[in-house]
């Protein structure tokens, strides 16, 4: 059984136990999140399509709130002496499935 789930804007897809990595999410570490967006689901071999699917939901344990590596970004123009170095690090959250209810 999998699930297609809109999170955060983005699409994963996700099966129970996965564990993924979304945009950072108001939620502390330990606390159960619903994904109400599900796009698609695929169960005992039937897919199953809307957007959203009415009475879908996936539950998952947030595991982690972190940042990721940093991301270096330079600016250069030729010729011109410029010249500008910024660093990023995109935060996230570090979620695991724990169910799909279709």
């Amino acid at each position: 059984m999998y699930a297609v789930i809109d999170a955060c804007g983005k699409q994963y897809r996700v099966e129970e136990g996965d564990i993924i990595f979304v945009d950072k999410m108001n939620a502390a570490e330990g606390d159960v999140v619903t994904f109400d967006k599900v796009i698609a689901a695929s169960v005992d071999g039937e897919l199953k399509l809307g957007n959203p699917i009415e009475n879908a939901s996936v539950t998952a344990v947030v595991l982690r709130n972190a940042r990721a590596g940093k991301i270096m970004v330079f600016k250069y123009k030729a010729k011109k002496n410029y010249r500008r170095m910024r660093g990023h690090r995109q935060p996230y959250s570090k979620v695991q499935i724990q169910s799909i209810n279709v």
